[in-house]
């Protein structure tokens, strides 16, 4: 299994070359300067890519021992750069990051093969002792997340909520809470641009064409458990 061979290069403190996926470019800078020297030289970041599919092309070429994939990200998306990672080489570790601490988002990405799940504010430090821990064979998760996991795990139903993925449940109910779009793009750390594209992409995947259409939809179907489509008449179409 791969825990061995993390375990013995974390033994002979051999560097670990790591991969970012990421279409913030602030954030994948910052940690291309900062693992170095937060790791004591042991953590390299060696590829990035802000193209979600250039993913698994990108952790082949380098021959990455991690990568770390933010799951906000212009379709095909975060979640499906993770499965495409671990179909090109099982061997890679993968840490999912997110925004949001949300259940359904770490389930997502932790299903779709990554080893770890750590919410994106978490200072570039504490990014650190996950990644070696993933190469040692462990999950990692916060803890808070993880008991909210235990709680809240239930069987999927047939709603059109459970076909989307969680960035599109996500971005749904910013939209039903009447969120502007400069604030879509702080909350989930993408640019405006991406922004407007991922609305236009999942109000083609709700069938309408408003997001007054979408948030009166989410509250149809209760997205959100408080009625999320409540300050739909506050939303610009």
């Amino acid at each position: 299994m791969a825990e061995n061979d993390g375990a013995l290069a974390a033994e002979r403190g051999a560097p670990v070359d790591v991969v970012v996926v990421d279409d913030h470019p602030l954030f994948t800078r910052g940690l291309t300067l900062l693992l170095p020297g937060l790791s004591g030289g042991r953590v390299r970041v060696v590829g990035t890519t802000d193209d979600a599919s250039a993913a698994a092309a990108l952790v082949r070429r380098h021959h990455a021992d991690v990568a770390i994939v933010d799951l906000h990200m212009p379709p095909p998306g975060g979640t499906r750069a993770i499965a495409a990672i671990r179909r090109a080489d099982p061997m890679v570790r993968v840490v999912a990051l997110s925004g949001l601490a949300e259940a359904d988002a770490a389930i997502e990405a932790l299903r779709a093969g990554a080893s770890g799940f750590l919410p994106k504010t978490a200072d570039p430090e504490h990014l650190v002792r996950p990644l070696l821990a993933v190469l040692d064979g462990w999950s990692v998760v916060p803890e808070a997340l993880l008991r909210q996991l235990l709680e809240d795990a239930a069987p999927a139903g047939d709603s059109i909520a459970d076909q989307l993925t969680a960035d599109e449940r996500r971005l749904w109910r910013l939209i039903a809470d009447g969120t502007s779009t400069v604030d879509i793009a702080t909350t989930l750390h993408v640019s405006e641009r991406t922004t407007k594209r991922l609305v236009a992409h999942l109000l083609r995947r709700l069938d309408v064409t408003t997001r007054v259409e979408a948030a009166a939809l989410a509250g149809r179907v209760g997205l959100g458990k408080d009625g999320a489509g409540r300050q739909a008449g506050g939303l610009a179409g």
